[in-house]
């Protein structure tokens, strides 16, 4: 697993982000290796997620391509090169079903250890 996974699933799993679910794209996806989904308790909980692992990610040294969805969105795309991670509130989860679009992929569910 590579370390930019493990520092993201750390951050959301920190900030209280719920259901934390790893997708194992290195087999399809020429441009990323993981996709990680999170869920947020609301949108303001979205956002701070988001700024959380843009500021962690760039202080850490990696390179933040892009972000799509700001402060408002039920779902953030945060685009880190190796990994992407999207935030969802609860109903853009469920809306979007993207564990469901991908489960022939490995996937996995964060486990924090303590």
């Amino acid at each position: 697993m590579s370390e930019l996974l493990e520092l993201t699933e750390k951050i959301i799993s920190d900030k209280l982000g719920e259901n934390i679910t790893v997708i194992d794209m290195r087999g399809v996806n020429p441009f990323t290796d993981y996709f990680v989904i999170a869920t947020a308790r609301n949108i303001r909980h979205a956002a701070g997620l988001a700024d959380d692992v843009v500021k962690e990610a760039q202080k850490n040294g990696y390179e933040v391509r892009t972000q799509e969805g700001s402060d408002g969105s039920t779902w953030i795309l945060i685009d880190l090169k190796d990994v992407i991670v999207h935030i969802f509130t609860e109903e853009a989860r469920a809306q979007y079903k993207l564990e469901n679009l991908w489960s022939d992929q490995p996937i996995t569910h964060f486990e924090e250890t303590k």
